[in-house]
C-alpha cells in the first residue's frame, strides 16, 4: 500500500485518523508545523506496526507544503489517501480581524488544500485511483466564528471542483463536515469521526458520497 497523507496531523481528528488508517495497515506521513507535533503523532502511530514519518510544513506556505508532500511520496509512493486536516479555528466577528489576518486564515483553511490537491491529485487520477478527504464544519454561517464560517464555506466548494477536476479519474474527493466541538467522549468523538474518513476512503465508486457530517 503506498499509505496515506494526514495534514494536520495534532491531537483530535488528525491523529485519530492517522492511527485509523494505520490500524488497517498503511504507512502514515504526519504533516504538522512543529516537530514536536508531528514526533509525538508518530509516536502514537508506530505501536501499530506501520512505518510513520514525521514531516514539518505550515500548510500556508506553498513551497514547503510541496517540499513536504514530495518527501512523503518518495518514501511511500503516490499516497492512497491524503487527508486535510489544517485549520485556523477561533472566534472572531464582522470587521473584527484586520485584512492581512483574514488573508492567513483563509490560506491555511483552504488554500493549503488547495495546493496539496493541484499537488498529489493528478497522480491519483494517472493511477486510476486515490482519495482527497478534507475536514470540513460551520454547515450553517455563525456570525460569531466569521473566518471559520468563510474558510468553510470555501472548503465546500473546493471539493466540488476537485470532484469535477480528478473524479472521472477516480479520484474519491469528500468532506467530513464536523457540527460540533471535538472531544472524547462526546457526539463529536476524535475516533469516531476518524471511521468516517476510512469509509470514505473504502466506498465503491459507485456509492461515492462528497459529504458526510458528523
Amino acid at each position: 500500500m503506498a499509505g496515506a497523507v494526514i495534514i494536520g496531523a495534532g491531537p483530535g481528528i488528525g491523529l485519530a485518523v492517522a492511527r485509523r488508517f494505520a490500524r488497517e495497515g498503511l504507512p502514515v506521513a504526519l504533516l504538522a508545523r512543529t516537530q514536536e507535533t508531528v514526533e509525538s503523532a508518530a509516536e502514537a502511530v508506530r505501536p501499530l506496526g506501520v512505518p510513520a514519518l514525521p514531516l514539518t510544513a505550515d500548510s500556508s506556505d506553498e513551497a514547503a507544503l510541496c517540499a513536504a508532500l514530495d518527501t512523503a511520496a518518495a518514501e511511500f509512493g503516490v499516497p492512497d489517501v491524503l487527508v486535510y486536516n489544517a485549520a485556523v479555528i477561533r472566534p472572531d466577528t464582522v470587521g473584527e480581524l484586520p485584512l492581512p489576518d483574514h488573508l492567513h486564515t483563509y490560506a491555511v483553511n483552504v488554500l493549503g488544500a488547495l495546493t496539496a490537491a493541484a499537488h498529489t491529485a493528478p497522480a491519483m487520477a494517472a493511477r486510476g485511483a486515490g482519495t482527497f478527504l478534507v475536514t470540513g464544519g460551520m454547515p450553517e454561517p455563525d456570525p460569531a466564528y466569521v473566518s471559520l464560517s468563510l474558510g468553510k464555506a470555501g472548503v465546500r466548494s473546493l471539493v466540488s471542483l476537485l470532484d469535477l477536476e480528478y473524479g472521472p479519474s477516480g479520484v474519491h474527493v469528500a468532506t467530513v463536515t464536523v457540527t460540533g466541538a471535538v472531544a472524547p467522549g462526546t457526539a463529536w468523538d476524535p475516533d469516531d469521526i476518524a471511521d468516517r474518513y476510512w469509509r470514505l476512503h473504502t466506498q465503491p465508486r459507485t456509492e461515492w458520497e462528497r459529504e458526510v457530517l458528523h
